[in-house]
Parts: C-alpha cells; sequence; structure tokens
C-alpha cells in the first residue's frame, strides 16, 4: 500500500510541472505575445538551438513523467527524473554559462525552485523505491 504522502507529493509535483509543461507547449505553439511576453523575450526564446530545447523538453516531460509515474507506483518514475534532471543540468548551464541571458529572462527564484523540486524528487522516487513502494 502506497503511504498517504506519496499521494501528497505525486499531486504537488504534477500540478508543478505540469506548469513547466504548459510553458513549453505555449512557446512551441508561438503563442508567447498572447501570455504577455515582450519582443526581446520572445527573440530570446526563438533563439534558442534545437539542441536546446530537446535538453528542455528532456526536463520539462522528463519531470512530467516522474511526476504520473511516481502516481502509478511505477519504479520508471526515477529513471524519468534522471531524465528530467539531465535536461535540467543541459538548459542551466546554456542559460547561465554559454550565453548572455537577458536580465528580463532571469528568474533566479524559480530556477531554484525548479532545481529543488527536480532533486526532491528524484531523492523521493528513489527512496520509494527502495522501500518497496514503486514496482
Amino acid at each position: 500500500m502506497a503511504p498517504w504522502h506519496l499521494w501528497v507529493v505525486g499531486i504537488a509535483t504534477l500540478l508543478f510541472n505540469a506548469m513547466g509543461a504548459l510553458s513549453y507547449t505555449v512557446t512551441k505553439l508561438g503563442m508567447l505575445a498572447e501570455i504577455g511576453m515582450t519582443p526581446e523575450q520572445i527573440a530570446f526564446m526563438d533563439s534558442y538551438p534545437a539542441w536546446v530545447s530537446a535538453l528542455w523538453a528532456l526536463g520539462v516531460w522528463g519531470a512530467l513523467a516522474g511526476s504520473v509515474l511516481l502516481l502509478l507506483r511505477s519504479r520508471l518514475a526515477v529513471a524519468a527524473m534522471l531524465v528530467a534532471l539531465v535536461g535540467l543540468i543541459g538548459t542551466t548551464v546554456y542559460n547561465y554559462a554559454l550565453i548572455d541571458m537577458p536580465a528580463s529572462m532571469q528568474a533566479p527564484a524559480l530556477d531554484g525552485a525548479i532545481w529543488g523540486v527536480t532533486l526532491f524528487l528524484l531523492a523521493y522516487a528513489r527512496s520509494m523505491r527502495a522501500a518497496g513502494v514503486l514496482r
């Protein structure tokens, strides 16, 4: 039987990670002006090379899958979160070490929250797998 906290963690992280999936989807559908982004911000997002977009996709969809798989009590939640971590590392290195990100696109608190949730969910999924909760 799954402990009560699995449901709390699973649902809370699913909602958090769904925001990232929405952001990614809105960006890829070219709807950034509709959500209030400036032309400078849109140009920055449009300038992402394909390999960075691929890493962003790994991060976003891996994290969302990790939350869903946790709720399904699947041991694959750990693998999904490792994929998400690879994507997050790649996009972070690109944004903060390889380019000059415009000030209007910097969001250290959000970036910290994304890192915190990703690392927490990876550790939590690993602990639930070790405890035999995930199959």
